[in-house]
């Protein structure tokens, strides 16, 4: 177990944006703003949990957070380090291997050509200066601590089903002993009896380790499950940031109602969500607030202004009009 100062957040994202370019065959269509205005921390030893829809920028903003993606505007602190900006490379090669990413393909984030003790200590061979015995060790250590025998170090990947695959990748992102880590649908790929054991692991080695993670996921149920507090995204910006039982037991934002309205429920069975249409196109987001064509909630001042992530009981934001006069 790692000292963590718990009052100090590990990760700090202020403003953060991040836009595409859109276009075929050398004919700009427009840009495209994955990522729009998000701020929020993550603190030593948490989970903060990011749900939404598919598109809605859950996944571009943890390559961001990692490197894997530059900001295209805000910023990012990492353990004390700004890494967006000018001098944002440099200052992340500081912190870089403090910082993992778990994938939601484990066996498209492995070569299949290599073996696993190989796999598992990429990230030792980049960083350099172990002996090939304590490499070895290491190997070995980090395939116990996520539930596999030492003795799998010489298969490959395709020898493995897909929970254990996934515990591979787990222990490569470990390799270095990170403190934050982003597991990116880390669980979507496998089945319910697999998810809750990946999850299982996941949240003890947080406990043995100190580790903190941005858990980016579609399904509910499982970030509920894993979460400290959560973010909802809705069309790249952040609608809602919550502890967990408040967001679940009293959701303020029309889309987080809708989310937790769409939970199939045993008693009653499926339920409609409250809200229809699609989700706007990015492109030509609209001028208010972007779920007002869909809310059935909006009135005329969500149509012109866009409503900004304010707090609205302690620990609890939302962006959203029907708050403002609290």
């Amino acid at each position: 177990m790692k000292d963590l100062d718990t009052s100090t957040p590990i990760i700090r994202v202020r403003n953060l944006k991040r836009d595409f370019k859109v276009g075929s065959r050398g004919k700009d269509k427009g840009i495209l703003r994955a990522v729009n205005d998000a701020s929020f921390d993550v603190m030593p030893g948490e989970t903060l949990g990011v749900v939404g829809e598919s598109g809605s920028g859950k996944s571009t903003i943890g390559r961001m957070l990692v490197g894997l993606l530059p900001a295209t505007g805000g910023e990012i602190e990492l353990f004390g380090e700004t890494i967006t900006g000018p001098r944002g490379k440099r200052a992340l090669a500081k912190v870089r291997h403090r910082l993992q990413f778990v994938f939601q393909d484990p066996h498209a984030a492995m070569n299949p050509r290599m073996r696993i003790s190989d796999v598992i200590a990429e990230p030792i061979d980049i960083k350099g200066g172990w002996s090939r015995k304590d490499r070895a060790d290491r190997v070995a250590e980090l395939l116990e601590l996520v539930g596999l025998s030492a003795s799998f170090a010489d298969r490959f990947p395709h020898e493995f089903s897909g929970g254990q695959r996934q515990r591979i990748v787990i222990a490569r992102a470990l390799a270095l002993d990170p403190d934050f880590i982003v597991c990116d649908e880390a669980v979507a790929a496998l089945d319910v009896s697999m998810q809750a054991q990946v999850i299982n692991l996941l949240m003890d080695l947080q406990d043995r380790l100190g580790l903190s993670y941005l858990f980016i996921a579609h399904d509910l149920a499982v970030v509920r499950a894993v979460s400290t507090r959560i973010a909802v995204l809705y069309a790249g910006e952040i609608v809602e940031l919550a502890e967990k039982r408040d967001l679940y037991e009293d959701p303020k934002h029309p889309y987080t109602q809708a989310l937790l309205a769409a939970i199939p429920r045993p008693e009653v069975g499926v339920r409609k969500p409250p809200i229809r249409g699609e989700v706007p196109s990015i492109l030509d987001r609209p001028a208010g607030c972007t779920l007002c064509p869909r809310c059935p909630r909006a009135f005329d001042r969500c149509k012109t202004e866009a409503p900004a992530l304010r707090e609205v009981a302690p620990g609890h934001r939302v962006a959203c009009h029907l708050y403002d006069g609290d």
